[in-house]
C-alpha cells in the first residue's frame, strides 16, 4: 500500500523559504511560459510564499488563478505577497492534492513545482492534476533530481550530504530523484499527450555560490531535514556540522560550480 503521510523533507523554515522565494517564471517555468496566455485560468498547487504564482498570474491575468499550499502556514506570506504584487484577486487556499476540492474540468493550465518529489503517490497526485484540468488543457510539472545534481570541485562532505538528503527523503515516503520519472508517472496517471523536457538551475558566480552554498548550510543546521535525518538515524548534529562546514567551504571556492537539474513535462488530458 502507497503511503500517503505528509512528511515534508524540506519544511517552511527560514533557510528553505529563502530558496522559494527566489523562484520566478523566468527560472523555473521557462518550459510553460508559452502556454501562459492572457485569460487562461490557472492552479498553482504548492504555491509556497507565492513569488512564482505571481509571475504566473502576471502572465495570464485577467484569468482567474488559484494559489493552493497544503501547508497553512505558509500561505500568509503567498497572500501578503501576491497583494504586494498587485495581484489580490489571486485566490489562495488550503488543499490536499490528493484530493482537491475544485469541480472537474476547471483549469486550463494545472501548475505544480517541486511537488511531486515529495509525494508518497505521484501517480495518484497526477491523476487529480488530471482531474481538474479541462479538456484541452495541460498539467505541466516540474522536479529536481537529486542524483543527477553534480558540482566541482569534489568536496566529500557534498557527497555525504547527498546521500543522507537521498536517504531522508526516502524514509519519509518520497523519491527524490523526481526528475527522470516523471514521464513515466504521466503516462501511467493516464496521460497520453506528454511532452517531456529538461533544465537546470546554475550556481557558478560569487554571488550564486555564496547564496547557495549558505543556504544548505543552513538547511542543515536548521530544517526539517535537520531534524529529520537524525530522527532516521541517517546522520548525527556533529556530522550535520561537519556537512554544513563543506557547504561553506564549496561556496569560497573561486572555481565553485553546482548544477540542479530537472524533469519537466507538460501533459494534456
Amino acid at each position: 500500500m502507497v503511503d500517503r503521510e505528509r512528511r515534508y523533507t524540506h519544511g517552511h523554515q527560514e533557510s528553505v523559504l529563502r530558496s522559494h522565494r527566489w523562484r520566478t517564471a523566468e527560472n523555473s517555468a521557462g518550459y510553460l511560459l508559452g502556454e501562459l496566455v492572457p485569460g487562461r485560468s490557472l492552479l498553482d498547487v504548492g504555491c509556497g510564499p507565492g513569488t512564482l504564482t505571481a509571475d504566473l498570474a502576471d502572465r495570464v491575468a485577467p484569468g482567474r488563478v488559484v494559489a493552493l499550499d497544503a501547508a497553512e502556514d505558509v500561505l500568509a506570506e503567498a497572500r501578503a505577497t501576491l497583494d504586494a504584487r498587485g495581484r489580490s484577486d489571486v485566490e489562495v487556499v488550503v488543499g490536499d492534492v490528493y484530493a482537491l476540492d475544485l469541480p472537474d474540468d476547471t483549469f486550463d493550465v494545472v501548475h505544480a513545482h517541486q511537488v511531486l518529489q515529495h509525494l508518497g503517490d505521484p501517480v495518484a497526485a497526477l491523476r487529480e492534476l488530471r482531474r481538474v484540468a479541462r479538456p484541452g488543457g495541460r498539467v505541466a510539472v516540474r522536479d529536481a533530481d537529486y542524483e543527477a545534481m553534480t558540482w566541482w570541485p569534489d568536496v566529500p562532505e557534498l557527497d555525504r550530504w547527498l546521500d543522507v538528503y537521498r536517504a531522508t527523503a526516502r524514509a519519509n515516503g518520497a523519491e527524490p530523484d523526481a526528475g527522470r520519472r516523471l514521464l513515466d508517472w504521466a503516462r501511467q496517471a493516464g496521460f497520453a499527450d506528454i511532452e517531456a523536457s529538461a533544465s537546470v538551475w546554475c550556481f557558478s558566480s560569487e554571488a550564486d555560490r555564496r547564496w547557495w552554498g549558505s543556504l544548505w548550510a543552513d538547511r542543515c543546521l536548521g530544517s526539517s531535514f535537520a531534524d529529520q535525518a537524525p530522527a532516521h538515524g541517517l546522520v548525527d548534529a556533529e556530522e550535520l556540522d561537519r556537512i554544513a562546514a563543506g557547504w561553506r567551504r564549496w561556496a569560497d571556492a573561486p572555481d565553485g560550480w553546482f548544477v540542479v537539474v530537472h524533469g519537466e513535462v507538460i501533459a494534456r488530458p
